[in-house]
């Protein structure tokens, strides 16, 4: 409903009609942000789609399914077409790669697992983009995440969304409380993506059967290592896979083609154990290699932590839940501060391949509000 007469708030939270409301939608092509943008434009708010091109448009044409690609901003300005909004696209490029990309090979080639998604969301979109919502007079700004955003009694909470197969909470962790005061996320209490792709087409939507884009928008097919030797020239250094009991096992052919937990491709046949990936030394250009045993730990230090629960995040520890990579569910753990943005967390139950560099978000425990997170460090 765009307004609900008994609060005297729209859909949105305002006390004002959806006509004299303001929304800039971030809009990046593909089928949640459209079904956003024409949801509220279809309710009567004043829409104005915004897309982002953040890498070089040529390269992107010749790329399917990535987010910032020359295809998704024509399906976006055909969206606005159609539900007759402005919409504008932003030269983004120096911006993302300076707060991207550069850091992502970098990070890379020091041995850490990045995730570019979430300082895309923390670094150009919540924080650029969302400046220029504010320079365009908006009340809000609107994207196609699956994720909540409830009032709480101390001011605006993050909860997971309602369907945990598109929950993206794990890639918005270091949302703001004052960014999360201004964004809304209009798909996060749908059941299912088929409910999404339903409100697509009853807008006569083009891009209703539109797939899911899988990589990240600026690695084609997954290649990590080929973007990073394109980024970093000489980064594919050749070394030596080492035992962690100090034996040589063969050559590699380059550290940033491997990643803590990998046992395929380690091109070390013979053995009679198996062998995992469980230290990558950039330095002296090695790959340790040991047992499945040596992956696992309990104690996992964090950094860069964005607090969102109720009170101050040093007032001590906390039992809380933590997901240490996207695809698992959170697990139990103790969340110990160590400084003003650094703790430490014990998990109840040990994790392998827990790899810096990941992310180590936070959960309310048996509940789905986002408590924050932070970086996990070495």
């Amino acid at each position: 409903m765009p307004l609900d007469r008994t609060s005297g708030l729209n859909s949105l939270g305002f006390a004002k009609p959806p006509a004299e409301t303001r929304v800039v939608v971030a809009m990046s092509g593909g089928v949640d942000s459209s079904v956003v943008a024409a949801e509220l434009a279809a309710e009567g708010y004043d829409v104005v789609g915004v897309t982002l091109q953040l890498y070089d448009h040529g390269a992107a044409l010749a790329k399917k399914g990535a987010c910032c690609a020359g295809r998704d901003i024509h399906d976006a300005r055909r969206v606005a077409e159609a539900m007759g909004f402005p919409h504008y696209v932003l030269d983004y490029e120096n911006t993302f790669r300076e707060s991207v990309i550069d850091e992502f090979a970098d990070s890379y080639l020091a041995g850490a697992t990045p995730v570019p998604c979430i300082r895309c969301n923390e670094r150009v979109k919540f924080r650029d983009l969302l400046e220029t919502a504010k320079d365009l007079e908006a009340d809000c700004m609107a994207t196609g995440h699956y994720i909540q955003r409830r009032e709480g009694a101390a001011g605006p909470e993050l909860h997971r969304a309602a369907d945990p197969n598109r929950d993206q909470s794990y890639f918005l962790f270091s949302t703001t409380p004052e960014q999360l005061s201004y964004l809304r996320f209009p798909l996060g209490h749908l059941a299912s993506k088929a409910e999404t792709r339903a409100l697509a087409a009853k807008h006569g939507l083009s891009i209703a059967d539109k797939p899911d884009s899988q990589d990240i928008c600026f690695v084609p097919n997954g290649n990590y290592a080929a973007v990073i030797e394109k980024l970093r020239p000489g980064a594919a250094d050749p070394g030596r896979i080492v035992h962690v009991d100090g034996r040589d096992l063969g050559d590699h052919r380059g550290v940033i083609h491997y990643t803590i937990g990998q046992r395929r491709g380690l091109g070390i046949g013979g053995l009679t154990e198996p062998l995992y990936v469980v230290k990558l030394d950039v330095d002296a250009r090695q790959v340790v290699v040991g047992p499945k045993e040596m992956l696992a730990t309990r104690t996992v230090p964090v950094k860069e932590i964005n607090w969102l629960g109720d009170g101050p995040f040093a007032a001590g520890r906390r039992e809380i839940s933590v997901k240490v990579r996207s695809t698992k569910p959170p697990v139990e753990a103790v969340l110990r501060p160590t400084g003003a943005t650094t703790g430490e967390v014990e998990l109840a139950i040990a994790e392998e391949g827990v790899s810096p560099g990941q992310a180590c978000v936070f959960y309310e425990t048996g509940g789905s509000r986002v408590l924050g997170g932070g970086w996990i460090t070495r």
